[in-house]
């Protein structure tokens, strides 16, 4: 049996509570939650952070899993939908680093799962994207792996 959750960037105004509450009010079992940096939105859903995992301490760690406890829904997984292939290599790395520390975040979190974006460069060859594709993702699955998500 499945459960019916949804992305939490649906709710872009809203805290993590009110999303929480949301769910808990309308029978959704889960949500996967949204974790951009805090910033300005490059485009629609981009950007919206309901946990902000560059300010996750102790604390908000045993917040937020007391808070989907009490609510009785859980995180499918923490969400990043950027392109960390980018052609422009700062952009790509901000985008990768990002998703490597939402790995570890998920880890400490209890979470199993991230999930993202594998990105592409819309002007290369598809076998080029696979190409860098390999390069990108090899060591962000390496630490997937290493942390159980």
């Amino acid at each position: 049996m499945l459960d019916l959750g949804f992305v939490s960037a649906i709710l872009p105004d809203q805290s993590f509570e009110a999303v929480i509450d949301f769910a808990a009010a309308n029978d959704f079992k889960c949500v996967e939650v949204m974790c951009w940096p805090k910033g300005k939105a490059e485009r629609r859903y981009a950007g919206v952070t309901h946990i902000d995992i560059d300010t996750l301490n102790d604390a908000k760690i045993s917040y937020i899993q007391s808070y989907l406890k009490e609510k009785g829904v859980y995180a499918s997984a923490l969400g990043y939908y950027p392109n960390p292939l980018d052609p422009d290599d700062a952009k790509s790395k901000v985008y990768v680093d990002h998703i490597k520390d939402l790995i570890y975040a998920a880890k400490k979190l209890g979470f199993t799962s991230v999930n993202s974006f594998g990105g592409r460069n819309a002007a290369k060859t598809v076998e080029w994207n696979i190409g860098r594709f390999k390069e990108v993702w090899t060591d962000i699955i390496k630490i997937a792996e290493e942390n159980y998500v």
